[in-house]
């Protein structure tokens, strides 16, 4: 319906004799107050500076104009209200057609908005030196769930994984497992304290400085002695750094899993390099002339940008920082040809991927057109209002297998995207681990449910899903305001994908399970004559479709019974 509206606002204003940019875009909303239609618009209250009229005045305009061309058997009334604001009222001709289309599309809700379009999301890419953290679950869960909105606004989707495994963050992890190594294979070996956060833990002596120090390194180095207790003849860190690699990229996917995540393709930036497209893109900035040599490094003119300070892209050892590979990166995106480009970065990239942008710019890239980057905030585990801290097998941090030890996956999923990405999240533990309305996911899981066991029982009396409902019949004010959350759908998932705002669907989602509960209150199934009976069961079924193409989009299970 809002595609609909707005292209009649959009008619309108090209009728009319003053000057309405060509850019204008009117916007439609729900009204706060049902009494004050199913749609309202703002347009005439935003005109005044092009059309130099009062808002009512236009208000009036619109309003006339839009009554010639509406179609009745989809907005019965259109009115000013307010100060300026026109106001739409639905059709039942329309909600009972609306109906009729969701029980006929079990993918109700999918549109084709983008279709032949492909897409790529970035998302996770930790590299391989430990565990998954609960920070990095929450990038994982956006990522994946904005990767489904925009499969179900028709895009081809793939889903990629960047990740280094060279440099320094990889030998010190090399050089951390050979440690403790070195331990298995001479218990006796020296060992000298290491202090944090009040904490004394004695390491080998050849623990390096800022070594990973979690369970998970003293496994990986136990097993690799196991295998093969003969490493240490050769100065060699390979085999410690690749059984390390193995082992924690085994977690990672094994932890992805669990979450119902599963990437298309690891991407490694080793590649960049051997392909040469690091040095390749270097050379085309210093040829567009943003780059400059001092200090025996490279930097990057980001004061051209809008920046206080230029960057390094190489230091004065030869040294990329990881600005130049990420450059080089994208420009390899660009090259695979895709029509949208979409990043997931936590909040301590905020004020360097400007950089990677602004660089594609200058090398001819339309980043604002094909590139979008989500930034999220940070994860705080609560418990009674207090942080707490689960981690057994990690030096600092709680891993997300951890947390889904505690929590299922579905309400870790759920509690990653309730919120909006830009603001902090406390995780409340207690409210996590409820099994009842006061935990949100639960709510809608149990709506759910509930429907299929309300349908089950109509089935158990005799009513059949193939029976022709007659839809006509749903007048009651609950269905009809049921129905009308039903058809917000499409627009909800097209909307929460273009926006990358995946709380979006999950706030819509809570008011169709509260539009049922109203509906289910008033409006009884069993024991009303057949027609009606029949007629409120397909409404039923309708809203269970709805709540199971949501949750799916969202990457959590609906389930039959709870």
């Amino acid at each position: 319906m809002q595609d609909y509206l707005k292209r009649k606002l959009r008619d309108v204003l090209d009728a009319f004799d003053d000057d309405v940019p060509d850019d204008f875009e009117p916007e439609l909303e729900t009204p706060a107050n049902p009494e004050h239609g199913d749609l309202s618009t703002n347009t005439a209250m935003r005109l005044p500076p092009h059309l130099k009229r009062p808002p009512r005045e236009i208000a009036s305009d619109l309003v006339g104009r839009l009554r010639e061309r509406l179609d009745p058997e989809r907005i019965r009334a259109v009115e000013v209200a307010g100060p300026g604001f026109v106001n739409f009222r639905f059709a039942d001709d329309y909600l009972w057609n609306g109906l009729s289309q969701i029980l006929a599309a079990d993918d109700y809700g999918r549109t084709k908005a983008h279709s032949g379009q492909r897409a790529l999301v970035e998302y996770v890419s930790a590299n391989p030196t430990g565990p998954l953290t609960v920070g990095h679950g929450r990038n994982a869960v956006l990522g994946d769930t904005l990767a489904n909105l925009l499969e179900w606004t028709g895009y081809e989707v793939e889903r990629e994984y960047y990740f280094n495994d060279a440099g320094r963050q990889m030998r010190i992890l090399a050089q951390s497992v050979r440690a403790r190594y070195e331990a298995f294979a001479d218990p006796d070996a020296p060992t000298r304290p290491i202090e944090e956060d009040g904490n004394i833990e004695e390491v080998p002596a050849s623990f390096p400085e800022e070594g990973y120090r979690g369970q998970y390194i003293i496994d990986i180095a136990r097993d690799l002695y196991d295998d093969d207790p003969d490493l240490l003849d050769a100065d060699d860190l390979a085999p410690f750094r690749d059984a390390a690699e193995e082992a924690i990229f085994t977690e990672i996917e094994d932890t992805l899993n669990r979450l119902g995540i599963e990437m298309d393709r690891y991407f490694n930036e080793r590649d960049l390099y051997d392909e040469g497209r690091v040095e390749a893109v270097l050379e085309r900035l210093r040829e567009v002339g943003v780059t400059y040599e001092r200090d025996g490094a490279t930097w990057l003119r980001t004061t051209d940008f809008g920046k206080d300070k230029d960057t390094v892209l190489v230091k004065s050892n030869g040294e990329p920082t990881y600005r130049l590979p990420d450059i080089a990166y994208h420009d390899d995106k660009f090259a695979r040809g895709y029509d949208r480009i979409v990043d997931v970065f936590g909040a301590d990239h905020v004020a360097t991927y400007p950089d990677v942008l602004s660089a594609l710019d200058v090398l001819g890239y339309d980043t604002d057109e094909r590139v979008s980057v989500l930034v999220y905030q940070f994860v705080s585990l609560v418990r009674g209002g207090e942080p707490v801290t689960m981690s057994t097998r990690a030096a600092n941090y709680t891993t997300l297998n951890e947390l889904m030890d505690e929590v299922p996956s579905d309400v870790v999923r759920f509690f990653f995207l309730m919120r909006s990405p830009n603001t902090h999240l406390d995780f409340d533990l207690e409210l996590a681990r409820e099994r009842n309305e006061k935990n949100p996911v639960f709510y809608l899981q149990y709506a759910h449910a509930r429907i299929s066991s309300i349908l089950d029982k109509a089935e158990e009396v005799g009513f059949d899903y193939n029976a022709e409902p007659e839809l006509e019949r749903l007048t009651h004010d609950a269905e009809k305001a049921l129905i009308k959350e039903l058809l917000k759908l499409p627009d909800e998932i097209a909307g929460a994908a273009d926006m990358m705002a995946p709380h979006h669907l999950a706030d819509y989602l809570r008011d169709v399970a509260t539009a049922f509960t109203a509906f289910y209150g008033d409006c009884h199934i069993i024991g009303e004559e057949r027609p009606l009976a029949v007629a409120r069961m397909h409404l039923a079924l309708a809203a269970r479709t709805v709540l199971a193409n949501g949750l799916a989009v969202l990457g959590i299970n609906a389930p039959e019974s709870m």
